[in-house]
């Protein structure tokens, strides 16, 4: 057993994971990463969305080591500091038109918990809707707005004014094959529940264009039109929760783009700084100006580093097109997976936006949920050198979120891993 997998077992908690891949990884570069024996693996999950321009990008290290050698820390809330203000210029140019205020913070959860809490100061209310197969984060407030069971249990009670509205998970709705109806259906759904399961004191509607945790679930092409017509006539704003789904990884810049739809406030972090600590919520001016004196702060957000790093990352972005590469690496695996579901009646589903790709897999016609062949696929690429994410609502659903730097030649290595591991499972070795 190496070293380094021993020291988690005596000195790291990690008894909150199911299980921790038995690999010690030393060292990235683009779309691998390698072990401290020397092997390398193809990383298919990307930190969790996070490397989005790949492991240790050049132009993002030169930035951040560009920027230790001048400032690391300097309470960037007290006191002015250039990269924190040419980020926030940059957010404010690529953002959905109109979102110019950005404030910085560490982690995705503290990003949503301010974003709540501006929505209320805004607002003057104090309810909140979100989403059922949803997941904001791990802090007490963010996991109060999370619709998973699983990801709750053992934490409650929970914050109270929180009502959570059906998700349109067409593959498993009343009209698989009319995603325009399950859609007007969840808004119809919105609708009662503003109605019938909150006081009429809503701040906001929270949600993700694409559900990352619950199963990689892309919501129709008419679902966010439709719901803001709904929030529009209760006077609610809409927060996008984009902290998986931003910064290139669906084939645009932010995955509400999709939808033509723009939201009140837009919470990012993963992709943002390529691994960097960095997370934001951007809204318009009006709704920041609801911030006075003391109702806010951060001592590490905005740190100079890891903001240098996101601008670097964000122009590397730009000059390499990712967004668009990603659209076009998307539609490739994503064919290339359809093409093994023809194969596989255990794939019960492709589903993605760009590089963010879920092959739900079930058991049967029931749609019974095939959660521990998940995990064995999963254990069968990681023995064959490739990472992966298992997740959903119902464990059943294999993540392929990779750098969206990723070649079609890593894909379809990728693919011939994914095809081996589906017929071990179908047929495991006897003992």
């Amino acid at each position: 057993m190496s070293n380094t997998i021993q020291k988690y077992k005596d000195y790291v908690m990690t008894g909150f994971m199911k299980s921790v891949a038995p690999i010690a990884i030393e060292r990235a570069s683009g779309c691998s990463v390698w072990d401290e024996a020397g092997r390398e693996y193809l990383d298919c999950f990307s930190g969790i969305s996070v490397v989005n321009a790949g492991h240790n990008n050049p132009r993002v290290i030169a930035a951040a080591k560009a920027q230790m050698e001048k400032l690391v820390h300097c309470a960037s809330y007290l006191y002015h500091a250039k990269p924190v203000a040419d980020l926030a210029e940059k957010i404010a140019q690529i953002a959905p038109s109109g979102l110019t205020k950005t404030f910085f913070g560490n982690g995705g959860a503290e990003a949503i918990e301010g974003a709540l809490k501006l929505a209320r100061l805004y607002s003057g209310k104090h309810e909140f809707i979100s989403l059922h197969a949803s997941f904001h984060g791990r802090s007490w407030g963010t996991l109060s707005i999370t619709g998973n069971q699983a990801r709750k249990k053992r934490g409650g009670p929970y914050a109270p004014g929180i009502a959570f509205a059906p998700t349109p998970y067409v593959y498993r709705s009343l009209w698989p094959d009319d995603p325009d109806r399950c859609a007007a259906h969840c808004a119809k759904c919105l609708d009662d529940v503003i109605r019938f399961e909150t006081s009429g004191d809503v701040a906001a509607f929270i949600a993700e264009p694409v559900l990352g945790e619950g199963g990689i679930i892309v919501p129709p092409a008419n679902y966010f039109g439709e719901i803001k017509k709904v929030l529009d006539r209760h006077g609610i704003l809409f927060i996008a929760d984009e902290v998986q789904s931003g910064f290139g990884r669906t084939g645009k810049m932010f995955a509400i783009e999709h939808y033509g739809v723009t939201p009140d406030i837009l919470v990012t972090a993963k992709g943002i700084a390529d691994g960097f600590p960095l997370s934001a919520f951007t809204t318009r001016p009006e709704i920041a100006a609801a911030y006075k004196p003391g109702d806010h702060l951060s001592t590490f957000g905005g740190n100079p580093v890891s903001c240098a790093a996101a601008l670097a990352n964000i122009q590397f972005m730009q000059n390499e097109d990712l967004p668009t590469r990603a659209a076009k690496m998307g539609e490739y695996a994503i064919q290339k997976l359809q093409d093994l579901q023809k194969q596989n009646s255990i794939i019960g589903e492709v589903r993605g936006l760009g590089l963010m790709i879920g092959v739900e897999l079930v058991r049967d016609e029931k749609l019974t949920p095939a959660n521990s062949e998940a995990e064995a696929i999963r254990d069968s690429l990681l023995r064959q050198g490739v990472l992966i994410g298992v997740g959903g609502v119902y464990g059943n659903v294999v993540r392929f979120q990779p750098p969206l730097i990723i070649t079609k030649e890593q894909i379809n290595h990728a693919m011939s891993a994914f095809a081996s591991a589906l017929a071990e499972v179908a047929q495991p070795a006897t003992v």
